[in-house]
C-alpha cells in the first residue's frame, strides 16, 4: 500500500507571488459550499453522494495560508467559531473560580478586515465526449475519453463597509480516459473463437481539480485586488507572478 502523502501545492510552485506591501491581510472564512446541487453520476441506480467535495471551505482555508509563500493572508478561525467561542468562555470561567477576579484574562481574538466567500457554484458532467478504435486480423486497440467541468467563485468582501472588493470566477476541467487492447482469434477450424482484452483508465480527481480551481481564484483575486487598489505588491516593479519555466 501507498504511505501517506503531504499535500503540496505545485501551482502556487509555479505563480509565486510577491508579498502584499502592508503586511499579511487578515480575513475570514464561513464557509464555501456546494451551490451546484449535483449528484455523482450513476447509470444504473440513483446516487445520494454529491459530485462535488462538502468541504471547500478546508481548500479555501489552505490555500489562503500557503499563498505567496504563507505572506499574503492571516486566516482567523470562523467555521467553528462556535466551539471556539465556547472554549475560550470555559478558560475564562474556570480562572475566575480559581484565581478570583484578579484572573488572567484571555488575549483578544483577531478581527478580519476582509470576509473571503463564494462557494462551488458549478459541475457540468460529460461536456466533452468522444473515442475512437481500430482493428486488424483480430487485433484492435480503443481510446475513450471525457471531459467534466468545476465553476467556482470566490468573493472578497470589506468588512468595514460591506463592499464586494473582488469578485472572481474560475472554471477547471475534469478529465478521465480510457485506452484498451482487444484480441480475437478462431480456433479449431474457425468453430470455436477466444477473446481477451486489457486496459487501462485514468480519472482525474474531481477533488483535485475542485482545489486547482480555488488556488487559480486566490491568485486572480489578489491580482485584481492589487489593480484596484485594495492592496499592494511589495515589489512594484514585479506586480504579476513570475512565470514557471
Amino acid at each position: 500500500f501507498d504511505a501517506p502523502k503531504v499535500e503540496k501545492s505545485k501551482f502556487f510552485e509555479k505563480n509565486k507571488l510577491s508579498p502584499p506591501s502592508g503586511g499579511p491581510i487578515t480575513v475570514a472564512v464561513y464557509g464555501f459550499t456546494d451551490k451546484t446541487g449535483q449528484r455523482k453520476y450513476s447509470s444504473s441506480v440513483a446516487s445520494l453522494s454529491s459530485a462535488v467535495t462538502q468541504g471547500g471551505e478546508a481548500y479555501l482555508i489552505k490555500a489562503l495560508q500557503d499563498v505567496g509563500d504563507q505572506r499574503w493572508f492571516t486566516v482567523v478561525e470562523r467555521t467553528g467559531l462556535e466551539n471556539l467561542i465556547k472554549e475560550r468562555q470555559m478558560i475564562r470561567q474556570m480562572r475566575e473560580q480559581y484565581q478570583g477576579r484578579e484572573a488572567k484574562q484571555l488575549p483578544p481574538m483577531l478581527f478580519a478586515g476582509v470576509i473571503v466567500e463564494g462557494g462551488i457554484v458549478g459541475y457540468d458532467s460529460n461536456t466533452t465526449t468522444g473515442g475512437a478504435g481500430a482493428r486488424f486480423l483480430g487485433i484492435g486497440v480503443q481510446t475513450q475519453y471525457q471531459s467534466d467541468t468545476v465553476t467556482v467563485n470566490l468573493r472578497t468582501v470589506s468588512v468595514g463597509t460591506g463592499e464586494v472588493l473582488t469578485s472572481v470566477t474560475i472554471t477547471k476541467t475534469v478529465l478521465s480516459y480510457m485506452d484498451k487492447l482487444g484480441v480475437l482469434r478462431f480456433i479449431a477450424t474457425d468453430t470455436k473463437a477466444i477473446e481477451a482484452e486489457v486496459g487501462g483508465s485514468i480519472n482525474e480527481s474531481i477533488n483535485r481539480a475542485t482545489n486547482k480551481a480555488i488556488q487559480a481564484a486566490i491568485i486572480e483575486t489578489i491580482k485584481q485586488g492589487a489593480i484596484k487598489g485594495h492592496w499592494a505588491f511589495k515589489d512594484v516593479s514585479n506586480p504579476q507572478p513570475i512565470p514557471s519555466n
